[in-house]
C-alpha cells in the first residue's frame, strides 16, 4: 500500500509540475563565478578595472562582485558604475542618482562612462541582472557603455547572467526606426530571449559597434530556465520588480505605463494591479475570464497606491494571476485588457500617447487599439518582423 500510495504522489507530480521540472540540475555558476578561472583572469592581468554593477552582482556564493574584485589580488578595481536605481538599487524609476569620487552614476547627468569616468580605466566589466525585456534600461545602459569602451579602444567584458524569464520565449513588437530612447534604444522585440552577454554580441553586429567584446559564460543554465530553475538568490533588481512573478507580467503589463491606467507602483503588486478609481473592475474581470486567456486569471481587487498614479486615493482594479508561466501570452494579454477598458470607459480611458509608444516601440499599435482592431490582428502585424529577428538572434545564441 505504501509503494502504491509513493506512485500515486509520484504520477500527482509529475501531472502538475511536468517532468521536465523534477529533474536533477546543478546550480548555475554565473560569469562572476568564473573571471578568476582561465583564460579569464588573464584578460585583466596588469589592466585597471571599471565595473558597472549593482546589488544584483553577486556570484553563486552570495558574494558582490565589488567585494570579490576588491579581494582579489588579480583584479585591480578603480572606478564603479551604477545604472538607473543606483549601486544600491533603491532609486526610483526616472530618479537622477549623484556621482561621487569613483563611483559614478548612469543614470543622471550621463548615460554613458564620460572621457573624464574612463580617464584610468584599461578594461570595462558588466554584472547587472536585468530582467529580459527591451525597455528595462540597464541594458540601453550596456549599449551605450559598449560604444563608450569602442570610442576609448578597450575591452568590454560581460559576466553573465540568466534570462529571468527564460531564453527560448521571443515576442511582442520589434522597435522600429525613430522610436529610440532609453527605454528602447535598439531594434529588437519587447521579449528578446537572450541573456546580456548574447544580446551584446548581437548588438556589436547590428549597430556595427568596434568593440572588443567579451563575455563570460554562465555554466549550467539552459535556455528554457526560469530564474527559479537557476539556485541562484533573487535580488530585487529595482524598487518595482520585487518577485520573479512581476517580472513574469512586466513584459505587458508595463504598457500600462502609456495609459491613464495605474500599473500598481505604489503597492506590494506593480504590474500585477491594474486599476483607476472609475474602473468597473467586476465587470472587466469578468470578461477577460471568459475570453479564455491562456495560463491566467483575473480578480477583482482594490488598492491604493501610496505614490505615482492615484497616490492615497482607492483605485477599482484587477489583480492578474499567471496560473501557467508558459502557456500565459503577457502581450495578447495587456492588450485584451487595454481593449476591454477602452470599451467600457470611452469617456475616462485615454493612451499617454508618447509614452505608450516609446514602450510599445512605435505608434501602430496604440492606433489600431484605439480603431478597436483585435488582440489577434496587432499582433499577426509584429510577426513578421519578430520572425526576422528570430533568425538574426540565432547567430549569437551561446547556450543551447
Amino acid at each position: 500500500m505504501k509503494l502504491a500510495n509513493s506512485i500515486i504522489v509520484s504520477l500527482l507530480l509529475l501531472a502538475v509540475c511536468g517532468a521536465d521540472s523534477l529533474r536533477a540540475q546543478p546550480p548555475v555558476r554565473v560569469g562572476a563565478d568564473r573571471i578568476l578561472e582561465e583564460p579569464f583572469v588573464s584578460w585583466f592581468h596588469g589592466k585597471r578595472v571599471g565595473l558597472i554593477t549593482n546589488q544584483t552582482g553577486l556570484d553563486s556564493g552570495r558574494v558582490s562582485t565589488i567585494d570579490g574584485f576588491r579581494a582579489s589580488q588579480e583584479i585591480q578595481l578603480v572606478a564603479l558604475f551604477g545604472p538607473e536605481h543606483g549601486l544600491s538599487g533603491a532609486a526610483q524609476a526616472g530618479e537622477q542618482v549623484e556621482s561621487r569620487m569613483d563611483v559614478y552614476s548612469l543614470y543622471g547627468e550621463h548615460r554613458a562612462p564620460s572621457p573624464e569616468m574612463l580617464r584610468n580605466v584599461d578594461v570595462l566589466v558588466y554584472d547587472i541582472q536585468d530582467v529580459g525585456v527591451r525597455f528595462y534600461t540597464f541594458i540601453s545602459t550596456m549599449f551605450e557603455s559598449m560604444k563608450a569602451a569602442a570610442r576609448h579602444e578597450i575591452p568590454f567584458v560581460v559576466l553573465d547572467r540568466p534570462n529571468p524569464i527564460g531564453g527560448d520565449a521571443v515576442a511582442g513588437p520589434v522597435l522600429e526606426e525613430g522610436f529610440q530612447s532609453f527605454v528602447g534604444a535598439f531594434s529588437i522585440p519587447v521579449r528578446y530571449g537572450m541573456t546580456a552577454g548574447e544580446l551584446a554580441r548581437l548588438l556589436r553586429e547590428q549597430d556595427q559597434i568596434s568593440v572588443d567584446l567579451r563575455v563570460v559564460p554562465m555554466e549550467n543554465w539552459q535556455r528554457g530556465d526560469w530564474y527559479d530553475r537557476t539556485g541562484l538568490l533573487w535580488i530585487p533588481p529595482s524598487p518595482n520588480m520585487p518577485t520573479l512573478e512581476t517580472a513574469t507580467v512586466y513584459p505587458g503589463m508595463c504598457w500600462i505605463e502609456g495609459t491613464n491606467l495605474s500599473e500598481g507602483r505604489g503597492t506590494t503588486r506593480p504590474f500585477e494591479l491594474i486599476g483607476a478609481p472609475w474602473m468597473d473592475a467586476a465587470a472587466i474581470a469578468d470578461s477577460l475570464n471568459r475570453q479564455g486567456l491562456p495560463g491566467v486569471f483575473f480578480r477583482q481587487q482594490e488598492f491604493t497606491p501610496t505614490f505615482s498614479k492615484f497616490a492615497g486615493e482607492s483605485a477599482h482594479g484587477v489583480q492578474i494571476h499567471v496560473l501557467d508561466r508558459d502557456a500565459f501570452d503577457p502581450f495578447r494579454t495587456v492588450l485584451a485588457l487595454l481593449a476591454e477598458v477602452r470599451s467600457r470607459h470611452a469617456d475616462e480611458f485615454e493612451f499617454r500617447a508618447a509614452a505608450f509608444d516609446r514602450l510599445a516601440g512605435n505608434s501602430w499599435v496604440r492606433q489600431m487599439l484605439t480603431s478597436g482592431e483585435s488582440p489577434d490582428r496587432i499582433i499577426e502585424r509584429w510577426e513578421p518582423e519578430l520572425t526576422r529577428f528570430k533568425s538574426i538572434r540565432m547567430r549569437h545564441l551561446i547556450y543551447p
